[in-house]
């Protein structure tokens, strides 16, 4: 879905100006995204397996939830609409633990440039997976896995993206760090 996001500098300060997700990733422009990741008090993850549709990385099990923060929206409403469509599940402001900003430069094959900062949250997921209910068009399917799993992924296939492991592996710690 080809959505009105905010363009950033190279800084992630505002540029006051807007533009298609679908030209922001043909033109390399910086915008901004969220991730939710959701773990469970025994120390599970949820991960979603991308829909086969999705222009990158399809049919890879990924982020519990991630998505453009749309135009003019604030962070926090980005992070609970994302996760409301993508699984259905609501979620207060006060749910979402923010573990930090990462810029994100990828080039992809297909032509897609990918420059972004990742507004990054962790939230308790309280319900059984059984509850949740998928949007066909972006998840094939939600699974909970071991948390482990983020610091494995050099030995995994098709679970996360080894080059990113830094990244996962600093997720494991938040929630450790929250579950203590």
């Amino acid at each position: 879905m080809d959505e009105l996001i905010d363009i950033l500098t190279p800084e992630g300060k505002s540029t006051g100006k807007t533009a298609l997700k679908s030209e922001a990733h043909k033109n390399g422009w910086f915008h901004a995204t969220v991730h939710v990741w959701l773990y469970t008090k025994d120390e599970k993850i949820l991960l979603q397996k991308r829909a086969m549709t999705k222009k990158v990385f399809p049919g890879l099990w990924d982020i519990s939830v991630a998505g453009h923060i749309a135009a003019g929206e604030t962070i926090l409403a980005s992070a609970k609409r994302e996760v409301f469509e993508e699984i259905g599940l609501e979620l207060q402001e006060e749910d979402f633990k923010k573990i930090g900003t990462r810029i994100h430069q990828v080039s992809h094959k297909n032509g897609i440039i990918d420059n972004e900062f990742h507004h990054v949250f962790i939230a308790e997921l309280k319900i059984p997976v059984e509850k949740l209910k998928i949007q066909i068009e972006e998840v094939d399917d939600i699974q909970l896995f071991e948390l482990s799993v983020l610091t494995s992924t050099k030995n995994l296939e098709n679970v996360l993206l080894p080059r990113f492991h830094d990244y996962y592996v600093t997720v494991y710690d938040k929630i450790i760090d929250h579950l203590k």
